[in-house]
């Protein structure tokens, strides 16, 4: 019998997809299915966007792009940068990428190894652990707790570093908790890191955009005193529903001081992926420097889906949920139902019709809770509350 390397038995996966899987199979077998599993708007990429991958189709951009991005592509999330945190960055510091996952994947394996530990938000985006489970570094969690709004604790993730922790994962506005760090608590953070100079960080920003009641995304590029040690994760999916598109950047530290960082995904750009594909770039551009109309509206909706969201839940005998301040996640707390979470969710899914995730699927401290994407029509939402009500009532 072939046998694989045991790396590869210590993969993860997304459970989101799985439930997307079985969603679908249920649709197609004519069960009425709302979805509100899957992570991803429900709206249209803007026209605009669509006809400038068109156009550099038509003009002929059908070849191979260099390992960073286009020049062209840099520059535009340079000049977003700039626009949405007040920092300058160089494009020589920009890595255009297929997706958001390539950056975890390059960062993670960068930093981890046997005999090293890495932190990361729990319950956060699964694929964190993931991915540093298959290095073989110690995945340690960093308690993301509902009595703190869903913010990490500066205090809490300072006191997990160790001699042996070589990378700190951070995630806000977070997946799948909609919360969101107030910047009060980046500060001490920050501060609080100066004693570990060693220590990488992943921040994790694809939600920055995507926040609401006056809260304002702090990006830790505004703190020049982790530059050299700061890799930012961002991208086009979330911000013009461009999930699809697989267009994804990040900004990382180059030169001695930051450990020649970007040459170094650079290269495993050039080993794994080649590049990312021309007329998607070019959309990227047209994302960037176009019209944010269609992006406004995209959250004015997200905005009143929320309210209907968390009243809708609140509603329900043994649910309870606070109001998430960013993304397009609600993440209710079901203790009082007395069910666990993932058969809870399962059932919903086979009697109520209803996709939903589990949080255990996002950590060992998402027992107790269920995430909900308000991705999708106001409409449905409602219909799925009903539901919902319906099953925890029978």
């Amino acid at each position: 019998m072939i046998q694989t390397v045991p790396a590869f038995d210590r993969l993860g996966e997304e459970n989101a997809f799985a439930v997307l899987a079985r969603a679908t199979a249920l649709a197609q077998a004519g069960k009425d299915i709302i979805n509100l599993g899957i992570g991803q708007p429900d709206f249209r990429t803007p026209q605009h966007i669509v006809e400038a991958a068109i156009k550099a189709l038509r003009d002929g951009h059908h070849g191979y792009t260099p390992a960073t991005g286009l020049l062209a592509t840099r520059e535009a999330v340079a000049r977003r940068t700039l626009t949405t945190t007040g920092v300058e960055v160089s494009p020589e510091n920009v890595m255009i990428l297929p997706g958001g996952k390539p950056t975890m994947y390059a960062a993670i394996v960068m930093f981890g190894e046997p005999g090293v530990d890495i932190l990361y938000p729990d319950p956060g985006f699964p694929i964190y652990r993931s991915m540093i489970e298959f290095t073989g570094a110690r995945p340690i969690p960093v308690p993301i707790r509902e009595e703190n709004g869903f913010a990490f604790s500066a205090e809490e993730t300072l006191a997990l570093i160790t001699p042996q922790t070589r990378l700190l994962i951070l995630n806000s506005p977070a997946n799948p908790t909609g919360g969101v760090t107030p910047r009060a608590e980046i500060e001490k953070l920050v501060k609080g890191l100066e004693k570990h100079p060693d220590v990488a960080i992943l921040s994790d920003e694809i939600y920055d955009v995507m926040t609401y009641d006056g809260e304002q995304h702090t990006s830790l590029l505004q703190f020049p005193e982790v530059r050299d040690r700061l890799i930012v994760l961002n991208g086009w999916s979330k911000t013009w529903a461009m999930t699809g598109w697989r267009m994804g950047w990040s900004i990382w530290p180059n030169g001695d001081k930051g450990g020649n960082l970007y040459d170094k995904v650079r290269k495993l750009a050039v080993n794994c992926w080649s590049c990312v594909n021309a007329p998607s770039q070019y959309a990227g551009i047209a994302a960037i420097d176009g019209p944010q109309d269609d992006v406004a509206k995209m959250m004015r909706a997200f905005d009143n889906r929320r309210k209907i969201v968390v009243e809708g839940l609140n509603s329900l005998p043994g649910v309870s949920c606070i109001t998430p301040k960013g993304a397009f996640y609600a993440f209710p707390n079901i203790k009082g139902t007395g069910r666990k979470a993932k058969p809870l969710a399962s059932a919903l899914l086979d009697d109520a019709g209803v996709a939903l995730i589990g949080g255990p699927d996002f950590g060992v401290l998402g027992e107790g809770y269920i995430r909900l994407s308000y991705a999708n029509s106001e409409e449905n939402i409602l219909r799925a509350i009903e539901r919902i009500a319906e099953y925890l009532a029978r």
